[in-house]
């Protein structure tokens, strides 16, 4: 029972069901760069480079974001902040889950392996830059970018140019999906000093320039299907995720408190409509 309850700690630390958002890209990008079907061997690693890195990330935005987590009634139930997790257990889980995203990428291949440290500096920077810089969503949305490319890279040992594509669009997605999350935070924001873009220009701008980073998304997913050629399948997910997310901003627009309801179910059904027909196209 005890080990079962640290478990769930754990998992409710780093919000383990957040996974849908880069785990359907770095499979997207591992189905197209080997035209079908990977192997076993690719595929217990891939999950295992995903969920070490995000566990990673996780954890380092839980460990040094306890003073701020402390003073938001949103957070303040975390269990970084109330003691189900020590700091000793999560530096303990840091560095754990470090160890293994490297030695998984020195599996893999001699590029993973060199790309490992420069990813895990890139997935801690997050949490920095939001106490000096509004750029900081899209620093989060770089780090799931790297899904991706990690993927790519796994199968190919080589960046091909339509992966950056994909990347880049996973970039503007991510980046623009917190800021709609994170107009749940501006006021909070504001009196702490902390700094965000809806704290910084306020709502409705906010949203215009989360409009604008999901345009950029579909430009950009438009041009990795182009790039790599997927055809009619390809074309039916980019329109799929380009509806899914003008419902996403519909929601938003028309109640704040559907936030969550946009943020959570939309986006986590978006990597997965889109991953199933780019799989469809290949196979097909």
């Amino acid at each position: 029972m005890g080990i079962g309850r640290k478990l769930k700690d754990f998992s409710e630390l780093v919000m383990f069901q957040h996974s849908v958002f880069s785990l359907p890209f770095i499979f997207v990008a591992m189905v197209v760069a080997a035209h079908g079907w990977f192997g076993w061997r690719l595929l217990i690693l891939g999950l295992l480079a995903a969920v070490t890195a995000r566990n990673f990330a996780m954890g380092v935005n839980r460990y040094l974001d306890r003073d701020i987590d402390a003073l938001n009634p949103r957070t303040a139930g975390r269990p970084s902040v109330d003691g189900r997790v020590s700091t000793g257990q999560m530096i303990g889980f840091i560095v754990v889950n470090a160890v293994v995203f490297v030695l998984v990428a020195w599996w893999i291949n001699s590029l993973a392996f060199a790309l490992s440290l420069p990813i895990l500096l890139i997935l801690g920077a997050y949490t920095f830059f939001k106490r000096f810089s509004a750029a900081a969503h899209l620093i989060l949305g770089v780090s799931l970018g790297l899904a991706p490319i990690a993927g790519v890279v796994a199968i190919d040992n080589a960046i091909p140019l339509w992966s950056v594509m994909l990347a880049l669009g996973v970039m503007f997605w991510v980046a623009g999906f917190d800021l709609l999350y994170s107009l749940q935070d501006m006021a909070f924001d504001k009196a702490h000093g902390l700094h965000s873009i809806p704290s910084r220009f306020g709502a409705a701008k906010t949203m215009r320039i989360a409009q604008f980073f999901h345009l950029a998304t579909v430009i950009l997913w438009g041009l990795f299907v182009m790039q790599a050629g997927l055809g009619v399948f390809g074309w039916l997910a980019v329109l799929a995720s380009a509806g899914m997310l003008t419902y996403e901003h519909y929601l938003v627009n028309k109640d704040f408190t559907k936030i969550d309801r946009a943020f959570f179910t939309v986006n986590g059904y978006l990597g997965f409509v889109f991953f199933g027909l780019i799989v469809l196209g290949e196979v097909w």
